[in-house]
This record gives structure tokens, C-alpha cells and sequence, in this order.
């Protein structure tokens, strides 16, 4: 395990895990973690070995959001300090989970609040233990929902859930976030992770390609018109199908074995 100050690496065969690490902070973002965030994210990508990434957090939380605290000597009446903010972080660091040519599980251990909770959901999959919560803490300060937030909840639960959830900022546990949609899956905090490993282990087994074109796909999905889409379908299907992991996967299943995939 590699350790820096505000986030820790380590890993596994095809993966690797980062865990957010300024558990005193509730793993709240200042500068320098976001800058070591986004340096690991886009170590691991470049990392032909690395077939999936897990993002999770250390202590009792995944991540509280903004560390308003490391804003105190910033002058509030610049109006701009939070916009430049998402600009430079938060919104270069949810497009690149969004873009990753590999799966991206969210193993949520604790409290995942404001752009805490919006960065998980950026994450492909989200696993959360039973006692997480989500909690889109914005309009308490008198704010809206960042970090890809207005994007993703109504699309995740709906435009009347996401409303009233980013208005009343009220918490939602992960059973419910389950029951929504919110989420993949809610499991025991005990289990939490060598759930999230094993599936981490098994994605990283598969067509990795195959994983990057699917994530594509679903992006396009959230504007296009069905005719739109088709075309999308059609080109990634190509791409998919020129791949080595394809032929691997209809050689296997002619053959009655199990595939063996190598990722591209």
C-alpha cells in the first residue's frame, strides 16, 4: 500500500482501490486531496494492468463534501472562488470518472454528503454499507447541488425525489437509496468489503473494453432520441466487435468454456 497524505493506494491483481483518507475530516475535500485524487485516477488508468478501480473512504465516512473550514481565508465576497473551484476540481474529477475505460465501484462506508455523495454517484457502481448515508446538504448553506449532482439524481430517482431531496437536504439511508435506485446495493457494514472486492475481482476478469464501450452507451442515453441512440448502439457495437475479447467470448461459448479475457 502506497500512502500520501490525503488519500492511500493499494491493490490487487487488475485492481487497484483508493481510499479518500482524512478520516478526521470526515474525508472532506480540500486542494490537495482533490489534486492526489485525480493524480491516482489517472495513474491507474494509464495502467494497462489496472481493469478496475474502487473509490472509497477512510474511518466512519466516505466523504463529507467541501471542507469549508479550508476556505476561511478566502474572501466570501468573491463570487467566483466556488465556481473556479468546480472548474478546476470537482467537475474535472467527475468527468474523468464518468470517461474511465474501466469499471468504477464506489464502496460508500459512512456518511457521503454534498459533493461526497455526488462524486459516489458519478462512480458506475455503488455499493453501500447499511449504515451510509446520502445527503444532498446543499441548500443548508444556502447552495445547489455540484459535482454533477442536478445531473444524476433525477435521472437516478426521478425529478420529484431529486427535487425535494436537494430542497429539504434530508438524509437518505442506503436501503432506501437501494429501494430507489439510487444505488446497486446496500449490504452489512461487515460485509461491506469483501463484497465490494469480489466484485472488483470478478469485473476485472472481463471485457474491459466491452466495459468502456457500455459506459459510453449509457452516457449518450441520457439525451439522445431513440433514433440517436440506435446509431450510438450501432457504432460501439462495431468498435465491440472488432475486439479480441469478442472473438474470445464466441470461441468460448462454441467451445462450452469460460471465457478468457484479456481486456482489449
Amino acid at each position: 500500500m502506497s500512502e500520501s497524505s490525503c488519500i492511500l493506494v493499494d491493490s490487487r491483481p487488475g485492481v487497484v482501490r483508493i481510499t479518500l483518507n482524512r478520516p478526521d475530516k470526515l474525508n472532506s475535500f480540500n486542494e490537495a486531496m482533490h489534486l492526489e485524487l485525480i493524480a491516482a485516477i489517472r495513474a491507474a488508468d494509464a495502467d494497462a494492468s489496472v481493469r478496475c478501480l474502487i473509490l472509497t473512504g477512510a474511518g466512519r465516512g466516505f466523504c463529507a463534501g467541501q471542507d469549508l473550514g479550508a476556505r476561511k481565508a478566502e474572501d466570501p465576497a468573491q463570487k467566483s472562488v466556488i465556481g473556479q473551484s468546480l472548474e478546476k476540481l470537482y467537475n474535472p474529477l467527475v468527468k474523468t470518472l464518468r470517461g474511465l475505460r474501466m469499471p468504477v465501484i464506489c464502496a460508500v462506508n459512512g456518511v457521503a454528503a454534498g459533493a461526497g455523495a455526488n462524486v459516489a454517484l458519478a462512480c458506475d457502481i455503488v455499493i453501500a454499507a447499511g449504515s451510509a448515508r446520502f445527503i444532498q446538504a446543499f441548500s443548508k448553506i444556502g447552495l445547489i447541488p455540484d459535482a454533477g449532482g442536478t445531473w444524476a439524481l433525477p435521472r437516478l430517482v426521478g425529478q420529484a425525489r431529486a427535487t425535494a431531496l436537494a430542497m429539504l437536504a434530508e438524509p437518505v439511508g442506503a436501503e432506501q437509496a437501494e429501494q430507489w435506485g439510487m444505488i446497486w446495493r446496500c449490504v452489512d457494514d461487515q460485509e461491506l468489503e469483501d463484497h465490494v472486492w469480489q466484485m472488483a475481482e470478478h469485473l476485472a476478469t472481463q471485457p474491459t473494453q466491452a466495459m468502456a464501450l457500455i459506459k459510453q452507451a449509457m452516457m449518450a442515453s441520457a439525451t439522445n432520441t431513440l433514433a440517436q441512440q440506435l446509431d450510438v448502439e450501432r457504432d460501439l457495437q462495431a468498435m465491440a466487435s472488432e475486439s479480441n475479447d469478442f472473438r474470445e467470448g464466441v470461441s468460448a461459448f462454441l467451445a462450452k468454456r469460460e471465457p478468457k479475457f484479456n481486456g482489449n
